[in-house]
């Protein structure tokens, strides 16, 4: 076998980081996961953490970038296999509860994590706030073509604060259902989002 290259060798070390990190954060937390205990977890030093990622952050930034584009790919693939519109805001929904592996439920917990840490941290809160604001627009565009239901052709500012609302109730339910899984239904989410989309 003709030795790895660089290259490689740097997708490999990149990807044990990020690994690590996931376990890191799923038992620690965000404050406890710190860059020495994510480089050993690895088998790496802290040096190539910062290397890859710039700090902790940059790290915790790329993980849920990670986990955001695996559920983008399964939010479009359920989307296009139905032309049912409450299906289709079961996928969304289903979706952001359970995402896929890697990473799952750990996903939405970590950007619950994130937004606190950005509420605490000044020159993290811009960063956090852009990830928001590229949710919204993206589900902006999608409820602008109609894709989800509800009236389409809605002018761009009309369809990003639609979204805004949107996103707000399935971070609200999703916090409850999270505590007590028993008090938010999919039926109780499909049904709130399709009433958003009717009345927006």
């Amino acid at each position: 076998m003709p030795p790895r290259t660089q290259e490689q060798r740097r997708a490999e070390t990149r990807r044990r980081l990020l690994d690590a990190a996931r376990e890191v954060v799923a038992d620690r937390g965000v404050a406890g996961a710190s860059v020495d205990a994510v480089a050993g977890a690895a088998d790496r030093t802290s040096g190539a953490l910062y290397d890859h990622f710039g700090d902790k952050d940059g790290l915790i930034f790329a993980l849920l970038d990670e986990w955001k584009e695996g559920t983008a790919r399964a939010i479009v693939a359920d989307l296009s296999a139905t032309s049912d519109h409450d299906q289709r805001w079961g996928a969304v929904w289903r979706n952001f509860v359970e995402p896929p592996p890697p990473g799952g439920g750990e996903w939405t917990l970590l950007e619950h994590e994130l937004w606190l840490h950005a509420c605490r941290q000044d020159e993290v809160r811009p960063h956090v706030a852009d990830r928001y604001a590229g949710v919204r627009r993206n589900l902006a565009a999608a409820l602008e073509s109609g894709v989800l239901g509800g009236p389409g052709g809605r002018r761009p500012e009309e369809a990003e604060a639609l979204a805004t609302l949107m996103i707000g109730l399935m971070v609200g339910l999703e916090m409850q259902r999270r505590l007590d899984p028993d008090a938010v239904t999919a039926e109780t989410a499909v049904a709130g989002l399709r009433a958003l989309a009717a009345g927006g």
